[in-house]
């Protein structure tokens, strides 16, 4: 079985500019994270952007879809920004039937040591290869389905919208 990675930036690939204080992005880091995490997964990687998700249009949402529905292979991880990652799962999750395809991300980002990234991406990883067919969202070891998730701007966790607890 083989993995298809499609990048789009987000807090995953975000580095320090030390000159201007800024968050830019240069490469990608999932070349890096995957050899840290020694994985041995059959992958294959694309790059098709890399912006903050903030900044993410319908415009960029139809390129991941036509790469979705176009790809051979039927599961796909997406790395994507945090901010808006709810609403490309729901833009995939209403046109896409046949593969599963998880998207992750991160808070903070990989080049800072501290991330969660690391983590989401094994994470993810493992998600994409055992469930069934459908878009979900990974994040801190949990998975949701694209139609009941949102990110808790507060917490800055993500959560199901319908809590059986609440």
């Amino acid at each position: 079985m083989t993995v298809k990675i499609l990048v789009t930036g987000g807090t995953f690939d975000k580095e320090y500019m030390e000159l201007t204080g800024e968050l830019i992005f240069k490469n990608t880091h999932v070349h890096e994270m995957l050899d840290l995490a020694r994985c041995k997964i059959d992958l294959k990687i694309r790059t098709l952007m890399m912006i903050d998700s903030l900044d993410m249009t319908d415009y960029h949402r139809n390129i991941i879809l036509e790469k979705c529905k176009n790809s051979k292979e039927k599961r796909i991880l997406i790395t994507h920004g945090t901010d808006t990652m709810a609403k490309t799962a729901e833009f995939l999750g209403r046109e896409i039937k046949d593969r599963t395809i998880v998207l992750t991300g991160a808070l903070v980002p990989y080049a800072f040591g501290s991330s969660d990234g690391l983590f989401n991406l094994g994470s993810a990883l493992a998600f994409v290869q055992s469930l069934p067919p459908g878009i979900y969202i990974v994040m801190n070891g949990r998975y949701f389905t694209f139609d009941n998730v949102k990110k808790n701007k507060t917490t800055g966790v993500f959560e199901e919208i319908n809590d059986d607890e609440n």
